[in-house]
């Protein structure tokens, strides 16, 4: 299976970097209100990146003929944990795990749900499309706005995180025409907890100057594009977006 990022990885990536602000715009990353913010946001990417690893690991179950691939995506997860708790360090905050565990919750306990059902489709689009897409949105925001070290770390994780994406992609392209009920359905039911998670993060999203508006129009361009890719029309995409917006 394909697992390459696109061409356009790089490119993405160095943009944000050079949008970055001057020095003079950036946060005050020392005070109690940045510091305080930061230790949910940062537990939430700590979080993020361990159920990464536990998904992955999980569907390599119900796929044993792709067990290997999965298993060096879930490796890759544990690295950019370790890199983001290093994060934390650097400023001398403690994530708030219990927050970040409760923060997730919605989508743990989908995944598991399907996962418990056998339904490779319902997990791949839980954690390979919905949940990549959703990081690669927020460390896109991000990028521009991060202390140096962070900065560094996050540049790298996000260029992994399109891989793990198009994982997703390959998969559900290629068996298409037999999950696309089953796809549309699980859209329809976890589109809408991103859109909440976004909302109920927005808050300390803005003290670290993380727009909520750009983090869901980031986020919705990622999922969009990941389902190009998987094999629907515009007009399917437009449809199944809508969700985010009713949910």
């Amino acid at each position: 299976m394909t697992t390459l990022a696109p061409t356009n990885v790089t490119d993405n990536v160095t943009e944000n970097v050079t949008k970055a602000f001057p020095s003079d715009q950036l946060p005050d990353f020392s005070t109690d209100t940045y510091k305080d913010a930061y230790s949910r946001i940062n537990a939430i990417v700590i979080e993020g990146e361990q159920e990464a690893h536990d998904n992955y690991i999980s569907i390599g179950g119900l796929l044993p003929d792709q067990a290997e691939e999965l298993t060096r995506l879930a490796r890759m997860e544990l690295k950019h944990m370790k890199g983001f708790t290093a994060c934390a360090n650097n400023l001398g905050v403690t994530a708030d795990m219990p927050f970040a565990k409760e923060f997730f919750s919605p989508l743990h306990n989908n995944f598991q749900k399907a996962l418990a059902e056998g339904k490779v489709t319902t997990c791949l689009l839980i954690q390979a499309i919905l949940i990549e897409a959703f990081a690669i949105s927020a460390y896109h925001i991000y990028i521009p706005v991060a202390d140096p070290f962070a900065r560094k770390i996050t540049e790298g994780v996000v260029k992994d995180e399109y891989t793990h994406l198009n994982y997703g992609q390959e998969w559900l392209k290629a068996n298409l025409e037999t999950v696309r009920g089953e796809l549309e359905l699980a859209n329809r039911e976890n589109l809408p907890l991103v859109r909440k998670m976004l909302e109920q993060v927005a808050g300390d999203a803005a003290v670290l100057q993380m727009d909520q508006e750009d983090l869901m129009a980031d986020f919705l361009t990622s999922y969009q594009e990941a389902l190009l890719e998987v094999g629907f029309t515009s007009r399917e995409i437009a449809k199944m977006a809508a969700a985010a917006l009713i949910g």
